[in-house]
């Protein structure tokens, strides 16, 4: 029973060996080898090393029994299993069974000195028995190694081995460490590749020039974009950094992407891991800014529903802005420092930008797919919410027509927009989720493809040549830059037209605010400056029969209040009393210090107008909130004149 046993582990190892035909002998590069009566070597060998790297890397723990000759046998012996001799391209010496145990006997006790064990692959009994020349020494077994493809042994596959082509310093790739992809792209042709490109190139100006006049918009008028709106901004902020990323990729081809080979023989490889500053550049601002522009659309769910739903205020809202911020640029700065510290940035061969996921499944699904998901379920969901909620205001206030009409606008405005977002979203979504379905068939049949331009293993499978098309990667790209475009919908209006052309004409209305203080100044500085006229004309002042009429001016309105001035102001110069009412410190909004005159002062009839304002809807405040700016003032300035007319 063990006879059979060892004889099947025997046929086990032959059978490795005999999966790789289409092998052919290599030159030895193993320094410690040079000095062995061949030059030539075959991979893998018997202890599964596939090239000479890995061969000398594992020969390292051995050698100091090489020094120390602790047999005369242990160099030949140890360049044999781990650079055994190849001759004529067919036959593969290997060590026998005598030789092993001659070795392995001598140098038994070095090797409890050095703390080295003795190989389970190179177990003395798995090896053949020696061939005995005439004059009495050993002869290594000699292997025959065909090189036919028919002789693979049906259903054997030992994977992917990295070739010395693609050997780095860093990096996984296929599972295989110290090993990296090529620049050329695996899946399409070079022609597709400039193609996807300049497509590339076209689509991020295209969404930089759109995020941009988005941003520069909010810059002409700051206080337009207010909460629960206000997150738009920070979102066209983000996918700006997104598309310029891609810009700068196009720009660089694959100088960021790609590294250049540092040993003759070998190809571009595409960058692994944070061994390129401006890769690991690249990475932080393309993943951060993605990711934060996603959190901000989450986030600009949240306020919609908050002004919807429990009717807040935009300025409980506005209170929570350090929250938002906090969760929109802390948690996407959490994800790109961990994937910097994991070493997961890949680079690109197609957008020469760097990324996550490109290579790596792992990191696709879990930084990438997960937070995209969790990011579409959740602003959907809340999104909905908030469209049922307005819905049901639209319902309360039928008998408002105009304010119907316009809740009607605004809720198909909200309702475009995140359509505009939410279908490329999907659709990205789609596109990873295909990508994780069949990157393994497309690896698979790149290997089979490319095993003997690279001297790697074949497949003994019959596996259909299956490569993705171009369409697919011009879809993901595209949908990843077309996602910050919906924001210049949202700013597009008449008053965004208005306020460009104003900008480029110079002439921008001034603040009104300002404007009445500036007038209110200049109306107390001319009372002051002609005081020496009024003194003099005190003494047949009448105080019965004299009213001063003070003219507010608030937010560019003008209301005539006419104020009686009481009676303890009869003996006093008008000069005090103007001065009384032109303190600068005072601002035209604060209301009256002194209480005590301010019941005779306002009639009955604006007591009544008070009762009567302070009767608003709860309904009404929120379709105040709601409602875009534009429409704000546009009831204001109607509701204004309805106030004059009467």
């Amino acid at each position: 029973m063990r006879i059979l046993l060892w004889f099947s582990i025997a046929l086990f190892l032959l059978d490795s060996c005999m999966s790789h035909t289409l092998f052919t002998c290599e030159p030895v590069h193993v320094q410690w080898c040079h000095g062995m009566p061949y030059n030539t070597t075959f991979f893998p060998n018997m202890l599964e090393h596939y090239d000479q790297d890995i061969a000398a890397v594992k020969m390292k723990h051995f050698m100091p029994l090489a020094s120390l000759r602790c047999s005369p046998d242990v160099h030949l012996f140890l360049c044999q299993a781990f650079v055994p001799e190849c001759r004529d391209h067919t036959r593969v010496l290997r060590p026998c069974r005598e030789l092993c145990e001659r070795v392995r006997s001598d140098c038994s006790g070095d090797m409890l000195t050095f703390g080295i064990s003795w190989p389970s692959e190179l177990q003395c009994d798995r090896l053949e028995s020696c061939h005995f020349s005439p004059d009495g020494s050993a002869v290594s077994a000699v292997e025959e190694v065909t090189t036919s493809r028919s002789s693979l042994p049906s259903g054997r596959d030992l994977g992917f081995w990295c070739p010395l082509q693609l050997k780095t310093r860093s990096g996984s790739f296929l599972g295989t460490q110290d090993c990296a992809p090529p620049c050329d792209n695996m899946y399409l042709k070079p022609h597709e590749v400039r193609f996807a490109k300049t497509f590339i190139g076209v689509s991020s100006v295209v969404c930089l020039c759109a995020t941009l006049f988005t941003f520069l918009t909010f810059l002409i008028d700051v206080e337009r974009f207010r909460y629960p709106e206000r997150p738009i901004i920070f979102y066209s902020v983000c996918y700006s950094f997104v598309s310029l990323v891609y810009f700068v990729g196009f720009l660089l081809d694959n100088a960021a992407a790609c590294s250049e080979p540092s040993v003759p023989g070998r190809v571009s490889t595409v960058v692994l891991g944070g061994r390129s500053r401006s890769c690991s550049l690249l990475f932080m601002l393309l993943y951060f800014s993605s990711t934060a522009g996603m959190v901000w659309w989450v986030i600009l769910t949240i306020t919609w529903f908050l002004a919807a739903g429990p009717k807040w205020s935009c300025e409980a809202i506005e209170k929570k802005a350090v929250w938002f911020h906090a969760v929109a640029w802390g948690l996407p700065a959490a994800l790109t420092v961990v994937l910097l510290a994991l070493n997961k940035v890949e680079g690109d061969g197609i957008s020469g930008v760097c990324f996550v996921g490109l290579y790596d499944l792992a990191a696709l699904r879990w930084f990438v797919v997960a937070p995209l998901a969790i990011g579409v379920l959740v602003g959907l969901s809340l999104l909905l919410a908030g469209i049922v909620s307005l819905n049901h205001v639209r319902q309360v206030i039928q008998h408002d027509e105009r304010n119907q009409e316009k809740l009607k606008k605004f809720m198909i405005r909200i309702g475009v927009f995140s359509g505009l977002y939410l279908l490329p979203l999907l659709v990205l979504l789609g596109c990873y989720l295909y990508e994780q379905a069949q990157r393994r068939t497309w690896e698979n049949s790149w290997i089979h493809e490319h095993c003997q331009e690279y001297s790697i293993p074949c497949s003994s499978r019959s596996i259909d040549a299956e490569r993705p098309e171009l369409s697919l990667f011009l879809i993901k790209y595209l949908m990843t830059l077309v996602v910050g475009i919906p924001a210049v919908f949202w700013v597009s209006s008449k008053k965004t037209c208005s306020e460009w052309a104003s900008f480029f004409k110079r002439t921008r209305k001034k603040d009104p605010i300002s404007e009445s203080r500036r007038v209110l100044q200049e109306s107390c500085e001319f009372f002051l400056k002609h005081n020496s006229r009024v003194q003099h004309k005190s003494k047949h002042y009448k105080s019965s029969s004299h009213k001063l009429k003070v003219v507010s001016k608030s937010m560019g309105t003008s209301t005539g209040v006419h104020t009686p001035v009481s009676s303890n102001h009869d003996n006093t110069p008008v000069s005090t009393v103007i001065r009384n009412h032109c303190v600068p410190s005072q601002s035209v909004c604060d209301p009256p210090r002194s209480s005590e005159g301010l019941g005779s002062m306002v009639p009955t009839e604006r007591r009544s107008k008070a009762d009567t304002s302070s009767r608003i809807s709860s309904r009404a405040e929120s379709l105040h909130r709601l409602t875009p700016k534009d429409d704000v003032l546009e009831a204001g300035q109607s509701s204004a004149h309805c106030t004059s007319s009467q």
